[in-house]
Parts: structure tokens; C-alpha cells; sequence
């Protein structure tokens, strides 16, 4: 494929493709056996920056509110985000590409039997500090209070070390914590679906945020993501269905 130089500069002005990786969802990102970022997003990182030409830095973070700050403050160039309108201020998203659950956690003797019965007064509920379940939860919880976690996967130590009553994050995280610590379940169904998407910064150029977008129609429909989910062993997400490409 033929690339316009101009694009080629705006996704990389330093040179390079910088990918802003957060490790916070394990979903998409982890560290394998020899302690290295490994995932379906950095498996879509390495292959966009091969089809750009380029070569890849891969810029890793704990929680996606880092992983966002890079992004919006150009210090990266890609991310691999959770669609939502306060990250939307500084960063241009592409359709989703995966589908994923978020739920409740509760003790095994918590009264709390549904979803809506979580926003009442009284209840406090952590969540991950700047991520997807955090901005969600803040728009949308009237009575419960929010307690902010350092990090998605500390959610559930600080929902135990603080005696809170629910815990709010990735389905399969609070899955294979739940196995773990024992004593605790998740509430049935789902109170939210992230819609987990690829970014770059507001301000780079129009014709690079299409590219971008362009990419991720192709790698859905190609089977590329459906892939790289089998291969990491990814269970619980869903590829996104395609979608007609914005108008930036």
C-alpha cells in the first residue's frame, strides 16, 4: 500500500510510531512469561506500524488514565482506549474493535442482588481511577458514593482492605479475582459495555485519522482481531461489528 508521506508525519513525528499501551485491562494488554508487553494491542500496534512503514516504540503504562494522558499530550502518537466523551476532548477515536463487559462485585453476604439496586445511598464503589468504569460511573451513579482505586487491578484489594460494598470493573478481571480471594461473587448480567477503540491525538491531521480508522475496519473484518483474541487465550469480549466511518 501506497502511504502519503503526509500521513506517515503525522503519525509519527519524532520518527517513530509511539504506541501508548496501558496494562491496567487484561483484556488487551499483560506482560508475558519473559516480562514483556504482550496482547491484542500491541499485537494491533505492531501491525499498523508495519503497515505504515514504520518503526514501533511501544510507550507502557499501569492504568488508562496514563495511557490517555499520553495520548491527549502527544507525547504518544496511537492508544488503545475505551470510547468515551471526556477522553473525546483531546483524542479522535476510531470505531470499536472489541466489546467488552463491565460488572459489579459484591461480597457473598451482601444484600445486593441486581445491578440497579448498586446506586443507593449508603453504597460505596470502587473503581480504577481514570478508567472507563470510573468516567462511566461518575456521569451516571446519582446516590452511591465513588471510591478511586490506584489502578484497575487494585480495585478489588482496596474493595477488601476498605470494607466497601461493591467493586466495579472488567468482567473477566473481577472473574479470576473472585477465584482467588474467595468469599465474594459478581452481580448477574452486565451494567455497562465498553466500546474499546484506537485514538490519536485531536490535533493531528484529518487525513491520518481516517487511515487510522480505515485500519481498524479492516483488521474486524479481515478476522485479524478475532485472531489475535484466540491466540492470547481472550475469553468474555467480542469483536465489534463494523461500523460506517465517522466524519472528522
Amino acid at each position: 500500500m501506497d502511504i502519503l508521506p503526509e500521513i506517515r508525519a503525522a503519525f509519527a513525528p519524532t520518527g517513530r510510531l509511539r504506541a501508548s499501551i496501558n496494562l491496567g485491562n487484561p483484556i488487551l494488554a499483560g506482560r508475558n512469561a519473559a516480562g514483556e508487553p504482550a496482547g491484542v494491542s500491541i499485537d494491533l500496534a505492531r501491525e499498523f506500524a508495519r503497515r505504515l512503514g514504520l518503526e514501533l516504540e511501544l510507550v507502557v503504562f499501569d492504568t488508562a488514565g496514563k495511557s490517555v494522558d499520553a495520548v491527549t499530550a502527544e507525547s504518544a502518537d496511537i492508544g488503545f482506549f475505551a470510547v468515551d466523551p471526556v477522553r473525546g476532548a483531546g483524542i479522535r477515536f476510531t470505531a470499536p474493535y472489541v466489546l467488552i463487559e463491565g460488572a459489579y462485585l459484591v461480597r457473598q453476604d451482601s444484600p445486593l442482588r441486581e445491578n440497579d439496586e448498586v446506586d443507593r445511598a449508603g453504597h460505596r464503589v470502587v473503581v480504577g481511577k481514570g478508567s472507563a468504569y470510573d468516567l462511566y460511573l461518575t456521569r451516571e451513579l446519582t446516590q452511591a458514593e465513588i471510591v478511586r482505586a490506584p489502578s484497575s487491578p487494585a480495585v478489588v484489594e482496596t474493595f477488601l482492605a476498605q470494607n466497601l460494598e461493591v467493586a466495579a470493573g472488567v468482567k473477566q478481571q473481577l472473574e479470576a479475582d473472585a477465584q482467588r480471594v474467595g468469599g465474594v461473587r459478581l452481580l448477574p448480567g452486565r451494567f455497562m459495555v465498553i466500546r474499546q477503540a484506537m485514538g490519536l491525538p485531536k490535533g493531528r491531521d484529518a487525513r491520518a485519522a481516517a487511515f487510522l480508522v480505515a485500519f481498524v475496519e479492516d483488521v474486524k473484518a479481515s478476522g485479524f482481531v478475532a485472531e489475535a483474541m484466540k491466540r492470547h487465550g481472550i475469553q468474555g469480549a467480542s469483536v465489534a461489528p463494523p461500523e460506517a466511518p465517522p466524519t472528522f
